[in-house]
C-alpha cells in the first residue's frame, strides 16, 4: 500500500510566522539604526572640537598696543554662547598642529602674526597697497570627511563674521577722518580679512578621503563574523551534526558525539590559526594589490589578524550559546548597530545620544579608530591605537568567558544537541534498518 504524500511545507503556519518575525525585525532594526543614526546630522550635532589658535603678536596704534587677534578670539567664543553645537577649543598652533595629527579635532581657525599690523596697513595713509590679512581655516579629512567639512563650514561662517565686526570699527575710523576714502578702499574696509582654506592635515591619494581606515576596520569586523560562521559550520559538518550539499550532492558524515565546550574549543582553534591567513590576505589585498596608503605595515598585519580573531571569537561564543539565533545577534552587533555608531562617515558629535552610547563599546568603533592610528597618524598610542587594543583584549576575555560558561552549563545539565542514543533507541550502527521520514512537498 502506498504511504501517504506529506503536506505541503508552505501550510504551515509555523513556517510563515516563524520567517516573517525573523526577517520583520531584520528590516526594522536595519532600517532604524543604519537611517536613524545619520538622518539628521545638523540637528544632532554638538560639541564638534574645533580648534582656535590666536597667533597674532599685535600692534601699537594710537599710542597703545592692540591685538585685533585677542578680539577675533572672545568674539567667536562669545558668539557661540548657548549654541553647543561647535566646541571652539582656544590653543596654541603647535597645541593644534597636535591634535589634528591625532584626530582630535575635525578642523582649526587660525589667526596669523601680522594680522592686527595687517589690518592697520588698511586704513593707514602711508600705504600705497595694502595687504589684505588672512584667516586660516585649516580641514582634517583623516577624522572624517562629514566632521571635517561641518568644522570648516562653522571657520568659515566665524572667520567671516570677525571680519565684518572688525570692518565696521574701521569704517567708523574711516568716516571720523577728513579725507574720505575711495568706495574702492569702503568695500575693502567693510571686509577686511580673506579667508582661505588649506588642508591641516594632508593624506596620500589612496586614502578614500580620510576613509580608507574605516572601510579596512569594515572589513575586518566581516571577515571575523562570516569566517566564525563558516567556521561553526564546518565544524558542524565534520562532526556529523550537519550535512553538507554539494550541488545535487550531499554528504554526510557519521555522527560524533561531543560537548559543547569541546565543539567551541575546535572553532576557537580553528579561529585563531585562520585570522592569520586572513589578516594577511587582507593586508596584501589592499596595500599590495589595491595600493592604499599605509605605514607600519607589521603592525597593520598584527592588528589585522587580532581583530580577526577577537571579532571571529565572539561571534563563535554568540552562535554556541543561542544556536541559529546568534547569527542574527552577530548580525545586529557588528554591522547593524556598529555602522551608524562607528563615527567614520558621520562624526559622533553629530549622532543622537543612543548611539553615542553604543560607540563606547561597539566592536566598529574602537576597531576604526585604531585603524586611524596606523594609517594616518603614525601609530601614536594616543591617537586611538591604546583604547583599540584594550578594548579587543577586554572583548576576548569577555567572549571566552561568556562561551565557554554558557556551553560548561549545557553540557553540566545533559543539554546534548542531539540526544545520545540509549539501549531502547535504534542507533546508527544496527543492522536494523531505521525508517528515514520522507521529505516535505514545497
Amino acid at each position: 500500500m502506498p504511504s501517504p504524500q506529506p503536506s505541503s511545507a508552505l501550510r504551515s503556519p509555523r513556517l510563515w510566522i516563524g520567517s516573517g518575525l525573523i526577517l520583520a525585525v531584520v528590516s526594522t532594526l536595519f532600517a532604524l539604526l543604519y537611517v536613524g543614526g545619520n538622518v539628521n546630522p545638523k540637528g544632532n550635532l554638538r560639541d564638534l572640537p574645533v580648534a582656535l589658535v590666536n597667533s597674532d603678536r599685535g600692534a601699537d596704534a594710537g599710542g597703545k598696543h592692540v591685538n585685533l587677534g585677542d578680539q577675533v578670539v572672545s568674539g567667536i567664543t562669545k558668539s557661540a554662547g548657548d549654541n553647543r553645537s561647535i566646541d571652539w577649543q582656544v590653543v596654541s598652533r603647535k597645541e593644534a598642529d597636535k591634535r589634528l595629527g591625532q584626530g582630535k579635532v575635525f578642523g582649526a581657525l587660525v589667526v596669523p602674526e601680522n594680522f592686527t599690523a595687517s589690518v592697520a596697513g588698511l586704513s593707514s595713509p602711508q600705504q600705497k597697497e595694502p595687504v589684505r590679512p588672512v584667516l586660516t581655516v585649516l580641514t582634517n579629512q583623516s577624522a572624517g570627511s562629514i566632521g571635517s567639512s561641518m568644522a570648516s563650514q562653522a571657520a568659515q561662517k566665524a572667520a567671516h563674521g570677525a571680519s565684518a565686526k572688525i570692518g565696521q570699527e574701521l569704517l567708523k575710523r574711516a568716516a571720523a577722518q577728513k579725507t574720505p576714502l575711495p568706495p574702492a578702499a569702503q568695500l575693502m574696509l567693510a571686509d577686511p580679512a580673506t579667508v582661505q582654506v588649506a588642508d591641516g592635515h594632508p593624506l596620500g591619494t589612496h586614502s578614500a578621503m580620510g576613509l580608507s581606515a574605516f572601510y579596512y576596520a569594515l572589513v575586518l569586523v566581516v571577515c571575523g563574523m562570516l569566517g566564525a560562521n563558516a567556521i561553526n559550520s564546518q565544524v558542524d559538518t565534520a562532526l556529523g551534526y550537519l550535512h553538507a550539499d554539494y550541488g545535487p550532492v550531499r554528504l554526510r558524515k557519521p555522527l560524533q558525539h561531543t560537548s559543547r565546550v569541546r565543539t567551541l574549543g575546535v572553532g576557537v582553534v580553528l579561529m585563531l590559526a585562520l585570522s592569520v591567513v586572513m589578516g594577511s590576505l587582507v593586508e596584501f589585498a589592499t596595500v599590495g594589490i589595491l595600493g592604499m596608503d599605509a605605514s607600519h605595515l607589521g603592525l597593520l598585519w598584527l592588528y589585522s589578524v587580532a581583530a580577526i580573531a577577537v571579532v571571529g571569537v565572539s561571534a563563535l561564543a554568540l552562535l554556541s550559546a543561542f544556536g541559529v539565533p546568534g547569527m542574527l545577534l552577530s548580525a545586529i552587533i557588528f554591522v547593524a548597530m556598529a555602522v551608524p555608531s562607528s563615527g567614520a562617515t558621520v562624526p559622533l558629535q553629530a549622532l543622537p545620544d543612543f548611539f553615542r552610547g553604543l560607540a563606547a563599546f561597539e566592536p566598529l568603533r574602537q576597531i576604526t579608530g585604531g585603524a586611524r592610528s596606523i594609517l594616518y597618524y603614525g601609530a601614536q598610542a594616543d591617537a586611538g591605537l591604546t583604547r583599540a587594543w584594550v578594548s579587543m583584549g577586554i572583548a576576548l576575555v569577555v567572549s571566552v568567558l561568556f562561551g565557554f560558561g554558557v556551553t560548561r552549563f549545557y553540557d553540566r545539565k545533559g543539554m546534548d544537541r542531539i540526544p545520545r542514543p540509549t539501549d531502547d533507541t535504534p542507533s546508527s550502527d544496527s543492522s536494523e534498518p531505521v525508517a528515514e521520514p520522507a521529505p516535505a512537498t514545497a
